[in-house]
């Protein structure tokens, strides 16, 4: 999408607008990180204080996020998006499970009778490689692994507007996740791996009933490992089997 060069009228609103085209349009993808300030300016044809109160002003919204010493990246794709985010900073894992609960259990009835083979062969994908991820002691791994599995399921359901809801809770979802998987917690409260694989097998096998009932035990696992977390003295952190540098600290001989 070629950029025009803004009127003098209302110059940050102008700039904004075509920022936010450039986000909503795909061309800044989510992840992507915007051109650096100099280059804005040149592009636009505008001062760099406008570049800089544009780009802040996106920042606020929460389309943008600047990042100390790095650059700014895209957020989120849309208004909703964005206001999503904004939420997801001010809510705790509770909510967001029980956010996930509803969407998760809609996703997975409507999986179990509008799955392809095409569906299937990506969730057999997703959920292999979170069990190898898992088995490699790699928190960071296995988070990415698991919010890629919950994204097949929600694909497999086949409803684009529930698909782009889920898509803004990732970031809530990914939070939730690796503080039960980094937690001093038995394995399989960490892990969920029968859970998840019955929700697999029940989406395979068109059992609507049983793939929700999959869901809800997850979920209930999730919610009754935070609130273990959240009881324990300190607030959760690290513990005993838990380390900071990104791996799981299982210790030797817990798992079989």
């Amino acid at each position: 999408m070629p950029i025009r060069v803004a009127e003098r009228s209302s110059l940050v609103d102008r700039v904004i607008e075509q920022l936010q085209s450039l986000i909503e349009s795909g061309e800044w993808p989510v992840g992507t990180k915007i051109p650096a300030e100099p280059v804005l300016t040149e592009m636009l044809g505008v001062g760099r204080n406008t570049v800089r109160e544009s780009v802040r002003a996106l920042g606020h919204s929460g389309m943008l996020e600047p990042r100390q010493g790095d650059g700014t990246y895209v957020r989120a794709s849309d208004a909703l998006g964005a206001a999503l985010h904004r939420r997801l900073r001010r809510a705790g894992h509770l909510e967001a499970l029980e956010v996930r609960s509803g969407l998760e259990r809609d996703a997975a009835r409507l999986a179990a009778s509008r799955r392809t083979d095409e569906d299937l062969a990506v969730l057999r994908k997703a959920l292999a490689e979170r069990s190898a991820a898992w088995d490699s002691g790699d928190t960071d791994a296995f988070v990415r692994a698991d919010v890629a599995f919950h994204h097949a399921v929600v694909a497999a359901a086949h409803n684009g507007m529930l698909a782009d809801l889920y898509s803004h809770l990732t970031d809530g979802l990914r939070g939730a996740i690796a503080s039960i998987v980094d937690a001093p917690l038995p394995d399989p409260r960490r892990s969920q791996a029968d859970s998840h694989a019955d929700l697999l097998d029940a989406i395979g096998a068109g059992d609507a009933e049983a793939a929700t009932d999959a869901v809800a035990r997850y979920i209930e696992e999730s919610v009754s490992s935070l609130r273990a977390l959240q009881a324990a003295d300190p607030l959760p952190g690290p513990g005993p089997g838990s380390r900071r540098d990104g791996g799981m600290g299982r210790e030797e001989g817990n798992r079989e």
